[in-house]
């Protein structure tokens, strides 16, 4: 059974107390500062902005560059397929031309 510890963050000057695994505390906390970084760049100068909208901002934002990046991957998985294969069929090639 894996332990958890409590981790306070702080987004947008609210402290939030998170468990997570005693490994991934550093990358938590690198989590939460993008996020409060990319909170505070939505909400720019308009300190009236509702903490639940900047929030969900920074959700989509962040949805989008997964999706974008995953999608990036993919053409980057086929395009190795592709040139896996092609390595293959020369490799192939120079076999069955060695064994005659």
């Amino acid at each position: 059974m894996s332990t958890t510890i409590p981790v306070s963050v702080r987004l947008l000057d609210r402290e939030y107390t998170v468990g997570c695994a005693p490994d991934e505390q550093e990358g938590l906390l690198a989590a939460a500062r993008l996020l409060d970084a990319r909170m505070r760049e939505i909400r720019g100068n308009n300190r009236m902005a509702a903490l639940d909208r900047v929030a969900v901002l920074a959700a989509l934002n962040f949805a989008h560059e997964v999706q974008q990046s995953r999608e990036q991957q993919g053409r980057h998985e086929r395009e190795l397929g592709r040139t896996l294969e092609r390595m293959q069929q020369l490799l192939d090639s120079a076999l069955a031309a060695s064994e005659r």
